[in-house]
């Protein structure tokens, strides 16, 4: 405690990675949630669609050449292999496709056929793969082998095309210098110029000839099938277990995703420098969960007990604690809700000091639920007189009782009672002298309030009961109660000493409760004539004087033994 309170830092990345992985895992049931879904949907994608086989082909591509064998000839002159893939996508190859297959009894339209085929040139070659899916081997290795074929008759198509073309373009520049050549022939020998001339246009003439047999004799061959296609053995696409494994990891990451977003929205603490810093107070301490606990108040006295332990380890750092060491004097509350994990953090903060030595005086200022009286059961030694009870006397007259811890002492209680003003009654003059006795040396007085968020009753004794711990649950305590509970307690004069979390109950600990209660009861409701609730009503008998305050009488550790 004489430690000053770390501040978070800002520039601690590992830790605070640390800290929020840590709260993404505090939503378990989202992430597993996501991971099923993942799984579902994996499995669904697997067992669900049809199984489709993939045929592949591969053509080279090549120009058209006079001499493929002469030095220097290049295969790839005059090629764009992206306009070549562009072509082998098209509906003209589509439809000659179609034609073909229509022939083997496959009939299909064309853009049924252009969807399962998907054209890739691997890199730095004039390779065009063909690779079609279909529903069967056999149906898949005719289509890609029908386009692939299509293909390549398109292209040689173009080309002889282009050869024509051409070849009739220099036919026609062919024919007029023919006539021309003939009429000069018919004047031979009549001038100089007329041969001269017939000569230029025999040049001509034979010069677009030798273009014309250089198209004629052009290899237009537009390229080679290196790999056929062929019907596949196994069906294409991710199996059950690649998809399974892939929807685990997508459900991981949006299990993720929405346990990110639920942190992000989350009001409660998320970890525990989030709450020495809402709470501007140490952590005292982290309660362990115990099973053998349950429906039990007292854990001190328990041999083994890792609990009581805890509560010992957070009595000793009270006690040398100088804001507390000074006043001895504690206030156990919590924010709001149950009360009963400050009741048993007060019990056995109580027992842990009587252990100490100290003289120990709890009281129950709880005077709307009170139930630490019959919560201790046979611990509390003594019953209250029947004058107690028929009798219009205030609390805390009359509610001094002693609570014996086995192995380690007893402590006084000062037992709650239901009570019409509870204002009125926590604010008198006999509750005053009763915290007063944490003046006297070697005592140490704790009071427990209700939820200091839920009633003001814990606000009204902050005034002389200036230390304060609160007792939470981190699971559902708010960030926001946090801070206005050390504003509440810093306007009215106290301070917060610390938290001590609690692991909170689970379903089975409150059902175990309920039912310890009902069989100290007697299956009544607390208050009634079959479960009174006589924690408000000493363990002594009366000394003669009705207006006696028992409450101001110093504790005597025999009195329970009479």
């Amino acid at each position: 405690m004489t430690q000053p309170i770390r501040a978070l830092e800002d520039q601690d990345e590992p830790a605070l990675l640390r800290d929020q992985f840590r709260q993404l895992l505090r939503y378990r049931a989202l992430l597993a949630s996501g991971v099923v879904l993942g799984l579902l949907g994996g499995g669904w994608l697997a067992l669900s669609g049809e199984e489709s086989y993939t045929s592949t082909g591969e053509v080279v591509v090549r120009s058209a050449v006079s001499d493929p064998f002469a030095a220097g000839a290049s295969a790839d002159k005059g090629i764009n292999i992206g306009s070549e893939r562009q072509t082998a996508v098209s509906d003209t190859v589509g439809t000659l496709a179609v034609g073909s297959l229509a022939r083997r009894g496959d009939r299909v339209e064309v853009g049924t056929l252009l969807s399962g085929l998907q054209v890739t040139n691997p890199p730095n070659t004039l390779v065009l793969r063909f690779s079609y899916t279909g529903r069967t081997p056999a149906l898949a290795k005719s289509r890609a082998e029908a386009l692939a074929d299509a293909y390549l008759e398109i292209r040689r198509q173009r080309t002889e095309d282009s050869i024509a073309n051409m070849v009739d373009g220099y036919r026609a520049q062919l024919k007029p210098l023919t006539e021309q050549r003939d009429q000069l022939a018919e004047q031979a020998g009549t001038s100089n110029d007329v041969t001269s001339a017939r000569a230029n246009l025999v040049v001509s003439i034979s010069e677009l000839s030798r273009k014309i047999s250089e198209l004629r004799a052009l290899d237009t061959t537009p390229g080679y099938l290196t790999k056929k296609p062929v019907a596949p053995t196994e069906p294409t696409g991710a199996g059950l277990p690649l998809l399974l494994g892939l929807g685990s990891v997508v459900g991981l990451a949006l299990g993720l995703l929405l346990s990110w977003v639920r942190l992000v929205f989350d009001p409660a603490v998320r970890s525990t420098r989030e709450l020495v810093r809402s709470l501007g107070a140490p952590l005292l301490g982290t309660l362990p969960r115990e099973r053998a606990s349950a429906g039990a108040l007292l854990a001190i006295g328990r041999s083994g007990s890792r609990l009581a332990e805890e509560y010992r380890a957070v009595a000793f750092r009270l006690a040398y604690d100088p804001s507390f060491a000074q006043r001895r004097r504690l206030l156990v509350t919590a924010p709001r809700g149950d009360n009963d994990a400050a009741a048993a953090a007060a019990v056995n903060l109580a027992a842990a000091f009587a252990e100490m030595g100290r003289d120990v005086l709890l009281v129950e200022a709880d005077l709307r639920t009170p139930s630490l009286a019959r919560d201790l059961g046979p611990a509390v030694q003594g019953a209250g007189p029947r004058w107690a009870s028929e009798g219009e006397r205030a609390w805390p007259s009359d509610s001094r009782m002693n609570v014996d811890v086995p192995g380690s002492g007893a402590f006084t209680l000062i037992a709650g009672r239901r009570t019409d003003n509870v204002p009125r009654a926590l604010t008198s003059a006999p509750v005053g002298r009763i915290v007063a006795e944490g003046d006297r040396p070697g005592a140490v007085v704790i009071v427990l309030a209700p939820p200091v968020l839920s009633y003001a009753d814990a606000v009204a004794l902050i005034d002389r009961v200036e230390g304060v711990v609160v007792v939470c649950d981190p699971r559902e305590v708010h960030r926001s109660d946090l801070e206005r509970i050390r504003e509440i307690i810093g306007a009215a004069g106290g301070s917060v000493l610390g938290a001590l979390l609690h692991p909170g109950r689970n379903r089975y600990e409150r059902r175990a409760r309920k039912k310890a209660g009902r069989r100290r009861t007697g299956g009544g409701r607390p208050g009634s004539a079959t479960g009174r609730n006589d924690g408000g009503r000493g363990g002594r008998e009366h000394t003669g004087d009705p207006s006696e305050t028992l409450g101001l009488r110093t504790f005597d550790p025999t009195a329970g033994h009479r």
